[in-house]
């Protein structure tokens, strides 16, 4: 009966204490649960590295800050320890921030100190000590500036972090390696956007729990951090590249400038130029490399003649090869109601020539007159071997640099009479023959090209090679071929030898180079103004060449475009030196140098020798095949002290005993002092301490 009444007792006071906690201590309680608020919080991962191809940053996520100070801070309920310091202070951040004064700081920071909130208080509680974002160097410099080095809660100094891309090299190879939103930080071009979910990685969660108006965080999930990618971009491959164009561009005042270098074995992408016009300047807008598709004109005319090389399909009879002759005449032709010219149709043309020296002349109506005999009832075929050589292959590069655009070659369409439809004109197969009426990118065209001097196989642009995290490999990109082979081995190798006579002997010599073999072919074309046609004002041209080196043994081909308004243009001798440049600054990185290159000038031919112990000298000097009279080194006469410091010390003893001196040695290696000076008269049997070391 007691332990049931106490129970009960107990019982009514729990409830009785329940009741006055949930009435009389509410608001108590509800402030204490305030105080312990919890609360989860996305935490970002680091965002991964964009590499080169041997490891260098290209792009790259660092911290930066904005600094504050809190006027309220306890180190201001006394002016005169602020005031002490002020004038120091200023000098510091002028130093860090030489864009203001140390007046202009002082200034700026008292304006902060005085200011009235709108609670009547005095001093800002979040006021800027500069007002842009620096980086952690220029932070760490500014936290250990007199005043801010004392405890944030006495000084009132604080930041709010920030993460920033950054790009080492500026805007090298910039619409490649992309970009990212600032604000959003979110990646919005480039290899930034298609790798974005690897570069990203998963972001983490953390518990944040209020004590005393304090937050403590309390990791849940950490954050993933993002991976690394390595591209095949060369660095130094890049900027020889950039500077190549660059310079020619402001030579020509052009409007645009493309060039692209590729690795021929593998595809790899090792430099990647877009420049633009933009006022007095040139930036990297668009990348025009994979997005611009124009007529190439005469860099097109080579897929032509593959396409004809491969079918092996007669003329009149007469079998289609290098051998075979095309009547050019004066250098205008008529054809279909329109007048195909050639480029020297002013100087009288080029009369009577084959189909090899067509193309190092690039004639129109050579290439014109084949492809029409041939193909003119079969338009379709000669498409369709276009499609089979590669130069209207989708390189499907959308996933991997997003505004790549494939080529665009219209394939001929018959009507039920079994006649061309009404879009297939009687003058559209020549005029596509030389690089109109069709739009290929630069990147379809230098891959084109790639295959050619890769012996017919075509390899897929390849611009990322692998992932890793935390410096181990977790994917591969390997080389991918796209098509073992375009051609029948026969016509590529026609074409090879072609291509490196249009350099040696045609209209790309300025492409060429003495040092190596270069093979590749030139194009002007004008390009069109829609509606407006080809020669509304002011004509634009699209400069081209196309081409490999070195021409014996391929290791990369490169294409340069230039586009430009007005005379002159010339594909050769305009983008065939960009190419010239390009070619010889890559071979340069791997040339060997010859022995006699690392002569001295300045160095004795004929090496000097003391007269010591010379039996060991005279037999060197006598596999050399040197006059050891030659070599013999002008010595004093036998009764002076010769100088044998820096000699061993066999030969200092031989030489200064054979003299009549008595020698003692302390100490071993080469002689440093010596106790008988040199140049003295001798007195035999003195003695000569030699100190060795």
């Amino acid at each position: 009966m007691v332990i049931a009444i106490v129970l009960t007792l107990i019982g009514f006071a729990v409830i009785g204490k329940a009741l006055y906690i949930m009435t009389a201590k509410k608001q108590y309680w509800t402030e204490v649960a305030d105080r312990l608020k919890r609360d989860s919080v996305s935490v970002k991962p680091n965002r991964g590295n964009i590499l080169s191809c041997d490891g260098q940053l290209m792009a790259s996520t660092i911290p930066e800050y904005k600094i504050f100070i809190d006027f309220q801070a306890a180190a201001f309920e006394n002016d005169s320890l602020w005031l002490s310091k002020l004038d120091s202070l200023c000098e510091g951040l002028s130093v860090i921030f030489p864009s203001y004064t140390a007046y202009e700081h002082k200034v700026l920071l008292e304006k902060g100190r005085h200011k009235v909130n709108a609670n009547g208080t005095v001093g800002a509680r979040h006021w800027p000590i500069y007002p842009r974002r620096i980086n952690y160097n220029k932070y760490v410099e500014a936290k250990n500036l007199p005043f801010f080095n004392m405890p944030r809660y006495k000084s009132g100094f604080h930041e709010e972090e920030f993460t920033s891309r950054n790009r080492p090299f500026g805007t090298l190879a910039k619409r490649t390696i992309g970009g990212m939103y600032g604000a959003k930080d979110s990646a919005y071009f480039g290899l930034e956007l298609s790798y974005d979910s690897i570069l990203r990685g998963t972001p983490g969660i953390t518990g944040r729990r209020k004590i005393l108006n304090k937050y403590m965080n309390i990791p849940v999930t950490l954050p993933v951090d993002g991976g690394d990618i390595v591209t095949t971009i060369d660095v130094n491959m890049q900027d020889l590249a950039e500077r190549a164009v660059l310079d020619e561009l402001k030579l020509i005042n052009g409007e645009m400038g493309v060039a692209i270098l590729m690795e021929v074995e593998t595809g790899d992408v090792k430099a990647i130029v877009n420049m633009i016009k933009s006022g007095d300047d040139y930036i990297e807008a668009v990348n025009s490399a994979i997005s611009y598709r124009c007529e190439p004109g005469s860099v097109f005319k080579v897929a032509s003649f593959l396409v004809a090389l491969d079918d092996e399909l007669p003329i009149d009879g007469h079998k289609v090869d290098t051998s075979y002759v095309i009547h050019t005449g004066g250098g205008v032709v008529g054809m279909y109601g329109r007048e195909m010219k050639d480029h020297n149709w002013r100087r009288g043309g080029y009369g009577d020539i084959n189909m090899a020296r067509t193309l190092e002349v690039s004639s129109n109506i050579g290439v014109s007159h084949v492809i029409d005999k041939i193909y003119h009832n079969q338009a379709e075929r000669y498409v369709k071997g276009l499609y089979r050589v590669g130069i209207g292959e989708d390189l499907k590069l959308q996933n991997i640099l997003p505004g790549y655009r494939p080529p665009l070659i219209r394939m001929p369409q018959r009507k039920k009479n079994g006649r061309y439809d009404d879009n297939w004109y009687a003058t559209t197969l020549p005029w596509m023959s030389i690089g109109y009426e069709t739009q290929i990118a630069p990147i379809n065209t230098v891959t084109f090209y790639n295959a050619i001097a890769n012996n017919g196989k075509m390899m897929r642009p390849r611009f990322v090679k692998k992932v890793l995290k935390n410096g181990e490999t977790i994917r591969e990109y390997p080389p991918e071929v796209i098509k073992e082979r375009i051609a029948k081995p026969k016509a590529i190798k026609t074409m090879q030898t072609i291509l490196e006579h249009v350099v040696s002997q045609g209209l790309g010599k300025k492409a060429g180079s003495p040092l190596f073999k270069v093979a590749g072919k030139t194009g002007t074309a004008q390009v069109s103004q829609g509606k407006a046609g080809y020669k509304s004002g002011t004509v634009k041209y699209w400069l081209s060449f196309a081409g490999y080196f070195p021409a014996d043994n391929p290791r990369y081909s490169c294409i340069v475009c230039l586009k430009k308004s007005g005379l002159p243009a010339s594909g050769g001798g305009m983008s065939g030196v960009v190419f010239h440049h390009i070619a010889e600054g890559v071979m340069a990185r791997n040339l060997k140098m010859r022995v006699e290159d690392a002569h001295d000038e300045k160095s004795e031919a004929v090496p000097a020798i003391k007269n010591g112990n010379t039996r060991d000298a005279n037999y060197v000097l006598g596999k050399l095949g040197i006059n050891k009279r030659m070599a013999k080194e002008n010595e004093p006469s036998m009764d002076i002290t010769p100088n044998v410091v820096g000699m061993g010390a066999r030969d200092a003893v031989y030489m200064l005993e054979s003299r009549g001196l008595r020698v003692k040695i302390h100490g071993c290696g080469k002689v440093k002092k010596q106790s008988y000076p040199a140049g003295k008269q001798i007195v035999e049997g003195s003695e000569c301490v030699l100190v060795l070391e």
